[in-house]
């Protein structure tokens, strides 16, 4: 299984390294999470600096796709070739995006007739594509989710986790970097975010 991260220049560390941590806690044979990016290495938009594990054109082949979000993510969109070398299709794989991941969703046709959740600063470039904007932390419909919010990112890998292996997998994800004392207030209000996502998937 191999879950591919996109990452790309000006990305916010918070979007792709919650969901890398979380997903990593799964010990599966085969079991892979990986940073995607179109050059060897990403600057995130407050310096930190990530080599990548993959290509863009290997995350397109990866059973997960999440798109991760920064600053620089109108730019992503509007570069052409950049934006070619991303083959995403929700029948055959899980597609979620962070905050600003939601423009490429629209961008790449993939939310044709999906609302959509992304943070504020993004919420009016996401409407202006045509795209519902809801007022909520979490969205899933079929095989594609959005989330808004840094630490919504929770929520996309939880989601990610339960559709794979399981609740029991995502809970035991979640309580392991939950805050002590808060474990499992914080699982069940995690849960209870994606929960009426997964009912009948």
């Amino acid at each position: 299984m191999h879950i591919a991260i996109l990452t790309f220049d000006g990305f916010n560390e918070l979007d792709s390294l919650i969901a890398l941590g979380i997903l990593n806690r799964v010990k599966r044979p085969g079991w892979r999470v990986s940073i995607a990016s179109p050059t060897l290495r990403v600057e995130s938009m407050n310096g930190v600096i990530l080599e990548r594990h993959i290509d863009l054109s290997e995350a397109s082949e990866a059973n997960v796709v999440l798109i991760g979000s920064g600053m620089k993510t109108r730019e992503v969109v509007a570069d052409a070739d950049l934006m070619s070398q991303l083959e995403l299709d929700p029948t055959r794989q899980l597609i979620g995006a962070q905050c600003s991941g939601a423009l490429l969703l629209a961008s790449l046709g993939l939310l044709n007739g999906i609302p959509a959740c992304t943070d504020l600063t993004t919420t009016p470039w996401v409407k202006e594509a045509g795209i519902e904007v809801l007022p909520q932390a979490f969205f899933a419909q079929h095989n594609i989710a959005t989330a808004g919010g840094c630490l919504a990112s929770q929520y996309l890998a939880a989601w990610v986790l339960t559709r794979l292996e399981g609740i029991e997998v995502a809970q035991e994800a979640l309580h392991y970097v939950a805050p002590v004392s808060e474990k499992d207030d914080y699982v069940a209000r995690a849960m209870a975010n994606i929960s009426p996502y997964i009912m009948g998937e």
